[in-house]
């Protein structure tokens, strides 16, 4: 008779991770242990998505990589961003039907047998590799036709891992600065905030890092509830490929505001929403937080001079919502806005104007009936006036949790906006080394409760390049956190808003104290 060890140990450790909770033997049986409390172990690998960005011959975008220094998931690792693979020539996404914006100015079609090998070989190498922790990597282009990006981390590298994707596009529909922070695939995500007005040109991307096909349904939902759409459902994202969809094709019903929700019927995908809009800009619309009661949306700019809140409520309950602004020393309700009826499966929407008033603030929805009915949502902000006026959107966001970061910031231009909508808290703020040359720097802040703090970044001494803002909570409450990148472009102050979520860098795996080994013959 012989011992043989078998893997289950990473098997259970892999369970636990997603259950938060494992037990080999039932209770009360013989041999049965209960497990230790929970230990929090870094992640080992990290996955993100990066859309296409504009199709513009007027737009550059950069793409910044970063993870923070400290204790990593194992010695070795990597973190790259490669091109999403090409859909093979004589395949059609089903962005082609009925809508000619994404082909080529010269109506031209890309012959991929007629590549050369090397151009084959360019089209699936790393855009951006991390060399070292704590220190960003910057990668360019002014392709009109830049590819989706697919990457992944591992090792040291996992734990934190941040990549964003800022684009400015001088001129033309699309014209602004359309910041995103590459996200990670998932089956579910809801955007409340984009349209099908004759105003707005929005774009559902989606990219599907897998090797097998994905199957997506997209669903609209405006003031009245559904929008109807026979072409918004089993739409196929081939393997390791993005599909940009004109949601005005996906309905012939006009709204203003529109609630996307999208959902997988197999594999996983990245999502976001592009929005242009006629002479006041454009800027990517990332995923609302989960439905919950509760939802706070951090770092609405002190210049603000429109602010339009847009909400949904997803269940079969509707939703009495109160809406209070976090200023700088208070939190108070918005002159006649202090609630709002969210009816179920209906999009509602408030004008909330210059609701700032020259002071930074961030808004918080919470219950007013005691339903707890949970919501998504998210704010279209504009500053400036008249041909000067330009657009960004701030999704609800959970807090920063242990740990958040936003990848690309500038010499000037970075804001960072703190709330704690709950106790006051404290939370250490690192500016990272310069991708170019710089070096690190950290401050700690208190956010008193129930304001919004509002914080110009400590530059790096001697930077060169980019940095990273890293937000780390201390002590109190939860906070939320938004960074505001403003770059003025042929007089405008273009501008693009990021909220920093937990970056989930490490997991619970309670600790297993039962003999493994299995005997056999």
């Amino acid at each position: 008779m012989k011992s043989t060890p078998l893997s289950l140990v990473a098997g259970v450790v892999a369970l636990a991770a997603v259950t938060g909770f494992a037990a080999l033997t039932a209770p009360g049986e013989e041999g049965f242990t209960e497990a230790k409390a929970a230990a929090r172990l870094p992640v080992e690998r990290s996955s993100l998505l990066c859309p296409a960005p504009s199709t513009s011959d007027l737009a550059d975008t950069t793409y910044t990589s970063f993870t923070p220094a400290g204790e990593g998931g194992g010695e070795a690792g990597a973190a790259e961003l490669t091109p999403a693979e090409p859909l093979p020539a004589d395949e059609d996404t089903p962005a082609d039907k009925g809508d000619d914006a994404n082909k080529d100015d010269k109506g031209a079609e890309k012959d991929e047998d007629a590549k050369s090998d090397e151009d084959k070989a360019a089209d699936t190498k790393p855009v951006i590799s991390l060399k070292g922790l704590g220190k960003p990597a910057t990668a360019e282009t002014s392709k009109s036709d830049a590819p989706a990006l697919v990457g992944t981390a591992t090792g040291s590298f996992a734990p934190g891992w941040a990549a964003q994707q800022t684009t400015v596009a001088a001129a033309g529909g699309a014209r602004g600065l359309l910041g995103v922070s590459c996200t990670a695939p998932d089956t579910d995500f809801w955007f409340p905030g984009a349209s099908t007005g004759a105003s707005r040109q929005d774009y559902v991307h989606l990219t599907n890092p897998d090797d097998t096909a994905a199957v997506a349904d997209i669903e609209l939902y405006g003031a009245e509830g559904a929008l109807k759409s026979d072409v918004g459902e089993g739409i196929t994202v081939p393997a390791r490929s993005s599909v940009p969809m004109l949601i005005s094709t996906l309905t012939s019903e006009a709204a203003e505001n529109v609630t996307v929700h999208v959902t997988t019927r197999t594999g996983r995908v990245g999502a976001v929403v592009s929005a242009a809009e006629d002479e006041v800009g454009s800027d990517w619309l990332a995923a609302s937080a989960d439905p919950a009661s509760t939802q706070i949306l951090p770092g609405i700019p002190a210049d603000a001079t429109s602010v339009r809140l847009v909400a949904f409520a997803p269940g079969e309950d509707d939703a009495d919502v109160k809406v209070q602004l976090m200023g700088k020393n208070a939190t108070f309700s918005p002159a006649g806005n202090s609630t709002l009826h969210i009816k179920s499966r209906m999009t509602a929407s408030i004008d909330l104007k210059d609701v700032t008033r020259g002071e930074p603030g961030s808004l918080r929805l919470s219950p007013a009936d005691g339903s707890r009915t949970p919501v998504v949502a998210a704010l279209r902000v504009v500053r400036g006036t008249g041909a000067k006026q330009e657009v960004a959107f701030i999704p609800a966001t959970g807090p920063v949790g242990e740990r958040a970061t936003v990848a690309d910031n500038r010499a000037k231009g970075s804001v960072l906006s703190l709330t704690a909508p709950g106790e006051t808290a404290k939370v250490k703020v690192t500016t990272s080394e310069g991708s170019e040359g710089g070096s690190a720097s950290v401050k700690t802040y208190t956010v008193k409760s129930g304001t919004t703090l509002e914080v110009t970044p400590e530059v790096p001494a001697g930077l060169k390049g980019g940095y990273a803002l890293t937000v780390e909570s201390e002590s109190g409450g939860p906070v939320h956190a938004a960074r505001t990148l403003t770059l003025k472009e042929s007089g405008i102050d273009m501008f693009t808003v990021q909220t920093l979520p937990d970056d989930g860098g490490t997991v619970e795996v309670p600790e297993a104290e039962q003999d493994l080994t299995v005997l056999d013959d």
